[in-house]
């Protein structure tokens, strides 16, 4: 340890001291020898609070107040996926520096224009910004971004883990390339994930050319113990999780819960106003102090701010009702307990919220998890009679008990974030020659899975005259065309996810919040928003803006968002707890109840040994044994045979033949490698906010490459058919 703390700046030293440390983590001290010592890119891999900000800051800051850059700009550059996350650091960072004369500079849409303003004026310090603003300073600031980064000397990269695999990680890594192009020399990168299921691509995505560079400091052991209970509900409906069974949950909730601080995880943003909402009621009732909170994305930030202070600052007990906003590493102390309504669509996501509770020595961490069922019926679906839901949530308990989580995805395709990529370059410079555009993005940047002829597919597209968001001079000059000018303008132009047009909610002067613009909403409905009930008064559609009043009734609106894929380890863990004898001691008699009445009905569809069940003369349920991809492939599939799917975990209801035979002829046919048109019934494959300026054609090679899995078909059509 004092080695390690000897190669620290002395002003870092003095607040070491200061926080009364007894000595650095032991990820801390490895993460300061590689950093100090060494110019390798470096993972640090840590549970939620294990340290890992401070393994990356420390030493990186001691190398810049020991070492000074005689160039200009930021000396360090922190990027993460949330404005409270970057609000969080730089409050951190502050009391780190406040002995130095490093200016922290946290910049998001937030942010005012003055402190951006300074900080570009003079650029030093440590800037901390989100994936979009750094999209914008590159659009807006192309010419100067040499000035502004040439004393960078490390990017820190946060909550690694979130972005391996998505849009805006595919940006992420496109940024970097675009950074080190621009500063022609390349940037020491630093990734912080507190979960990770596959470090080996993790350093690929860190150092695409050269993975077996980059060193990682992962900590070992975890909390000593681990206390959870899957608890089983059944509601009166299957379509609607029903009041007895909300109720009993919440009261469940109010009872274990109140008096300290925990998360408990609802899902959707309208089940989280609901349990939101009834414990607010309980309070009420039992003529308490309220001290349950909703906590999602489209609640107004003042709102969001005051429940993570209550969180933070353990003065009055606290249990926010929150969707995957607490997830990441937003510093808001230690949790008693979380809870999880429903499963998770990851194991990994999971395994994240839990790392919340029992952070401080001697104390466990607790999961209380709750599986709602639907009461059955002489009609019950099959899939209710499964209790798909509830063995989902046991499968993926099991999985996070063995220390398995969710490796990233596949390479793919990602166009429609090439597409913004293709604007924001030509943005930046005005205008570029297509090869040159081409080497940027494919050659050297993160599309490398994109060739020369899908790259130029992908230019003509946006060239079309329908669509003209690029043009071409006489002398082979790529330039934004004027539709392309008025997209790239507009503020939302920078994020790569979705950004749909939202409502204001409005009361008493006071923003609430945002809806989706998708709400049919109109003056005397009732709404349920930030834990309260709502009285509509009047709609501004003009100015996007709801006003309401409080009321003493109302329900909650609809929230988009997308239910994720399911892994297929995930799957193959389901059937084997259908299949299995084993009745888990963390399960109530309820759920132990659901268990044993799953597998019965799993049993009578006679599945084992085989892989489909007839239903009916024309229905039959099949067994695909395989996660979400593969799955929705052999659905696709076999809709293009004529039949009519419905698709459920890990297992496909097939309607439309008279009899099963026929339906074992259909794969048979695919299991011989017959060709078979994915998209015959046109399928939606507006997945992503650019994929409506594409073809078609582009739209599908998309698809395959991220969604769909076409080369695997065969051999699952020959797995189903030689157990059928």
């Amino acid at each position: 340890m004092s080695t390690a703390f000897d190669k620290l700046a002395r002003p870092i030293q003095k607040w070491i001291r200061q926080q009364g440390w007894k000595e650095l983590r032991d990820i801390q001290a490895r993460a300061t020898h590689v950093l100090v010592d060494g110019n390798r890119d470096l993972i640090v891999a840590a549970s939620t609070a294990g340290g890992k900000t401070e393994a990356a800051f420390l030493p990186l800051l001691s190398q810049v107040l020991d070492e000074p850059s005689e160039n200009s700009g930021f000396d360090v550059l922190y990027v993460a996926p949330l404005k409270a996350l970057i609000t969080d650091q730089a409050r951190r960072l502050e009391d780190i520096c406040r002995d130095t004369d490093l200016p922290i500079t946290p910049w998001h849409g937030d942010v005012s224009s003055s402190v951006k303003a300074k900080a570009t004026k003079r650029p030093k310090g440590v800037l901390l910004i989100t994936p979009e603003s750094l999209e914008a300073l590159f659009i807006r600031r192309g010419l100067e971004i040499p000035r502004l980064f040439g004393a960078t000397r490390a990017v820190i990269l946060d909550e690694l883990h979130s972005v391996l695999d998505s849009e805006r990680g595919i940006q992420m890594r496109s940024l970097l390339t675009r950074l080190e192009i621009a500063l022609k020399r390349p940037i020491r990168r630093v990734g912080l994930s507190a979960t990770l299921g596959d470090m080996e691509l993790a350093k690929a995505y860190l150092r695409p050319d050269s993975p077996g560079e980059v060193e990682q400091v992962i900590a070992e052991g975890g909390s000593a113990e681990l206390q959870l209970q899957l608890r089983g509900y059944v509601a009166g409906d299957k379509y609607d999780d029903g009041p007895s069974a909300t109720d009993a949950i919440a009261q469940h909730l109010f009872e274990h819960l109140r008096g300290s601080d925990n998360l408990v995880f609802g899902g959707a943003r309208q089940a989280v106003e609901i349990y939101s909402d009834r414990l607010r009621a309980l309070c009420e009732k039992e003529h308490l102090p309220q001290e349950f909170y909703p906590h999602h994305a489209s609640l107004s930030r003042e709102h969001r701010d005051f429940v993570e202070r209550r969180l933070k600052d353990g003065t009055a007990p606290t249990t926010a009702i929150c969707t995957s906003t607490l997830e990441l590493g937003i510093d808001i102390g230690d949790v008693t307990c979380v809870g999880q309504i429903g499963a998770p669509f990851s194991v990994a996501s999971l395994r994240q919220r839990l790392g919340r509770s029992g952070r401080r020595p001697g104390r466990p961490a607790i999961l209380r998890q709750y599986a709602v069922e639907a009461k059955l019926t002489p009609t019950s679906n099959f899939s209710d009679r499964l209790r798909l839901g509830m063995v989902r949530a046991i499968a993926m308990i099991e999985l996070l008990l063995e220390g398995w989580c969710e490796p990233p995805q596949r390479e793919a395709l990602h166009l429609s974030t090439l597409v913004h990529q293709i604007l924001s370059v030509i943005a930046e410079r005005g205008g570029i020659r297509a090869q040159q555009l081409y080497g940027i993005l494919c050659q050297i940047g993160p599309f490398r899975q994109v060739d020369t002829q899908l790259f130029l597919g992908v230019l003509r597209a946006l060239g079309q005259a329908e669509v003209a968001l690029i043009e071409q001079t006489s002398d082979g000059l790529l330039l934004l065309g004027a539709n392309g000018e008025k997209l790239v303008e507009h503020y939302s132009f920078y994020a790569v996810f979705q950004t749909p047009e939202e409502y204001r909610l409005i009361s008493g002067g006071k923003e609430l919040g945002t809806l989706p613009i998708d709400n049919m909403i109109a003056p005397g409905m009732l709404l349920i928003f930030s834990g309260r009930r709502w009285l509509v008064q009047e709609v501004l559609d003009r100015d996007r803006v709801i006003l309401v009043a409080p009321a003493k009734a109302g329900v909650p609106p609809i929230f988009g968002g997308d239910p994720g894929n399911i892994h297929d380890r995930v799957i193959q863990r389901m059937f084997d707890v259908l299949e299995g004898q084993k009745r888990p001691i963390y399960l109530d008699a309820t759920a132990l109840e659901l268990l044993d009445e799953a597998r019965s009905n799993y049993g009578q569809l006679l599945f084992d040994p085989g892989t489909i069940a007839q239903l009916s003369d024309n229905a039959a349920v099949i067994a695909t044994k395989t996660g979400s991809v593969r799955t929705t492939t052999l659905a696709l599939a076999l809709r293009a045979s004529g039949f009519t799917v419905q698709t459920h975990d890990g297992f496909l209801e097939v309607f439309g033949k008279d009899e099963s035979p026929q339906l074992i002829d259909a794969l048979s046919t695919l299991a011989d490698g017959k060709e078979v048109d994915l998209f015959a019934h046109s399928p939606n494959l507006l997945f992503e906010k650019f994929h409506p300026y594409l073809t078609e054609d582009l739209l599908q090679k998309d698809a395959l490459s991220a969604r769909l899995d076409a080369n695997g078909l065969t051999d699952l059509c020959r797995s189903i058919k030689g157990n059928g």
